[in-house]
């Protein structure tokens, strides 16, 4: 049995997407689509499967367009990692339409692009020319079958005031640790935009013949992801749930990526494992890179150039919001003070002298500096620093010494990066700071503030969400660490689940939302706690 049949059975036969949509063109139905089928595809589409399995998505929304986004794969986890595309040609012609209604009667731009096999028949059509601050309906049309319909946003114009703004923000989704039903209840709530800030996928698979193994839900498609063909299979699996589907069907999205992307831990050029090296280490991040775009909406200006690929920008909501989407992996210097025979993640010592020194970087000094500069020109009404980690500092006891230290692998490892950020802030003053994050598979609400100092003048604020299913850390070493971390004014790390913000000129109402149990894949939401920002009063305040 498939992936896809195990969920479509778990949810009742029904999948949540509108699978009606979802309709195969033969015969005098398909004439619409025969111009773009070759002799050698019709004969694939009368006998083929459904090319559309991963289902669509948009992203990158501007004024007048976005991005829009479909893989074809009617075979998603077939062996040689091509979807059950083996032997088709070399690029494929995909049909795509964009209506102003979700019946898709008033079409108003349609063509055809191409699905490539170098990038695993996947298609990213820029869209532009279309109005601005409306939704729109989208759908695409290849191999003698209609992809369902998407629905996508288009932003405001630059300037143009805007009186609100939903976004949703997630990160840690482990498929072998339980189902996505986080993904459902984000789009339930209709979000203008969701913003996934890492661990979209995790490259690793437990081993079950381990003592300690931990306990899995539904299986991984197979061992570790280490090349491009084990790395397309990987998100081809993740595509397959029905609640990711969903929600990227829903609302446009802004991507970056954590480590999971690739390998944990992973800095640069540099394995986790010491005895990796960088060459070797650079192809697999180059496959990993790739596997990245063909799965994402994502701009032509991210198509990976070997293992190199940007995924840091800018992107404005009106005058209301500037998101300043962030690369925390790629360019930053080692974690400081390796271990012997491991250069990841550890709590150091303050003897760790080589984690305060001013060379040190964790976004290089490039996006630095476009980070900066950001800030420098915003006008927006709020600015929101989208990233992969928890930013404030945070001094915790080495569990198996009991020295108190710092986390090497987050910007407790980078503090002059952070140092500068913050200095950043402080000149150019840009409007209502806010920093979001994730990668700790846990709920923090805290105090960003100038320097080191805890009497320091508070600048921004920042929040950081739960994993979508990914193991948590315990909660108890954390909780006794707060006495001595003042500015963190909310933690928890016993539920799952995402994080849903509403935005206005006037403030910033944050909800962290919890699913019931992540094994159930009809799992339920509530409210777990409300924050409340008022424009030009950093930090938050219990709703």
């Amino acid at each position: 049995m498939k992936p896809t049949d195990l969920i479509t059975a778990a949810h009742g036969g029904v999948a949540l997407l509108d699978r009606t949509r979802r309709t195969f063109l033969k015969g005098a139905g398909a004439l619409v689509t025969v111009p773009l089928l070759s002799p050698f595809s019709r004969a694939f589409a009368a006998n083929a499967a459904d090319p559309f399995t991963l289902g669509v998505a948009s992203g990158d929304p501007a004024f007048d367009g976005f991005v829009l986004w479909t893989r074809l794969a009617p075979s998603p986890l077939s062996p040689d990692g091509l979807g059950g595309m083996a032997g088709m040609p070399t690029q494929v012609p995909v049909q795509w339409e964009i209506a102003r209604d979700d019946a898709m009667r008033d079409v108003v731009r349609r063509g055809v692009s191409y699905a490539p096999a170098q990038f695993a028949y996947s298609v990213h059509v820029e869209v532009s020319g279309l109005e601005p601050h409306r939704p729109y309906w989208y759908r695409f049309t290849a191999l003698g079958a209609q992809s369902p319909v998407g629905r996508a946003v288009t932003a405001p114009l630059a300037d143009a005031p805007v009186d609100r703004l939903r976004f949703s923000f997630a990160s840690c989704s482990h498929w072998e640790a339980g189902y996505f039903s986080a993904y459902r209840h984000m789009a339930l709530e209709n979000p203008d935009l969701v913003i996934f800030l890492g661990d979209y996928i995790y490259d690793y698979s437990h081993d079950t013949k381990k003592k300690d193994a931990a306990p899995i839900v539904r299986p991984h498609d197979g061992p570790d992801a280490r090349d491009l063909t084990g790395y397309r299979n990987r998100y081809a699996l993740y595509r397959t749930d029905p609640d990711l589907q969903m929600l990227h069907a829903a609302a446009p999205s802004l991507m970056t990526w954590d480590d999971h992307e690739v390998e944990n831990d992973y800095a640069n050029a540099w394995s986790q494992h010491a005895n990796v090296s960088a060459t070797d280490f650079l192809k697999r991040r180059a496959a990993a890179y790739q596997a990245y775009y063909e799965h994402m909406p994502l701009r032509a200006m991210s198509i990976p150039r070997g293992p190199d690929m940007r995924v840091y920008d800018r992107i404005a909501y009106g005058s209301l919001v500037d998101f300043h989407i962030l690369d925390g992996r790629q360019y930053r210097t080692p974690q400081p003070c390796a271990q012997p025979n491991y250069r990841g993640g550890h709590v150091a010592p303050d003897s760790c002298t080589e984690r305060t020194e001013a060379r040190r970087t964790m976004l290089g000094f490039e996006q630095e500096a476009w980070l900066h500069d950001g800030f420098r020109r915003s006008r927006a009404q709020w600015n929101v620093m989208a990233q992969d980690l928890l930013f404030v500092p945070l001094l915790q006891k080495d569990r198996q010494t009991g020295v108190v230290g710092h986390w090497t692998d987050g910007w407790d490892g980078y503090p002059a990066t952070r140092d500068r950020l913050l200095q950043a802030i402080t000149q150019t003053r840009p409007n209502n700071p806010v920093i979001i994050g994730g990668d700790i598979h846990s709920f923090w609400t805290n105090d960003v503030h100038a320097g080191a100092r805890p009497d320091s003048p508070v600048i921004a604020t920042e929040f950081v969400g739960t994993s979508i299913t990914a193991d948590p850390p315990p909660y108890e070493p954390f909780a006794e660490l707060l006495p001595a971390n003042p500015h963190v004014k909310f933690f928890e790390s016993r539920h799952r689940g995402y994080v849903s913000v509403d935005v206005t000129p006037q403030q910033m109402q944050t909800r962290f939302q919890v699913i019931s149990d992540r094994a159930d894949i009809r799992a339920t939401v509530s409210t777990l706690k409300q924050f409340v920002v008022e424009t030009g009063v950093p930090g938050a305040k219990v709703a």
